[in-house]
């Protein structure tokens, strides 16, 4: 349980700075920002794997950069399911999901997370 409240606030974390820092992502409120992180957890866990296993061959294909389209496109899904959570588009949810990724790795160095 500690494990996933400190993996949770480390999401929260970086989508709040994401959110600061890029013009086309925002977040509206506090309880919208924990609900979004914890869904971009469960699409993260459940719906990327089945994404990236599909578009195997095109990230084969593109040296592994359609990564990126499939992690913009898990971004805009939660940012769908969440109200309070919005993404201007396309473009700024690759940017977003960036964001987040590279955010959360630097805060986890510190708190010991993978």
């Amino acid at each position: 349980m500690k494990r996933f409240l400190i993996h949770w606030l480390v999401i929260a974390l970086a989508l709040w700075v994401t959110a600061y820092i890029l013009p086309g992502v925002d977040v509206d409120s506090t309880r919208a920002l924990a609900v979004a992180a914890v869904v971009l957890g469960l699409v993260n866990a459940l719906i990327r794997p089945i994404l990236t296993i599909l578009t195997l061959p095109i990230t084969i294909l593109t040296l592994g950069l359609f990564y990126l389209v499939v992690n913009g496109l898990t971004f805009l899904l939660a940012s769908k399911m969440v109200p309070g959570f919005h993404v201007a588009g396309f473009w700024w949810a690759v940017l977003g999901a960036l964001g987040v990724s590279i955010i959360s790795s630097f805060v986890g160095m510190f708190t010991g997370e993978d």
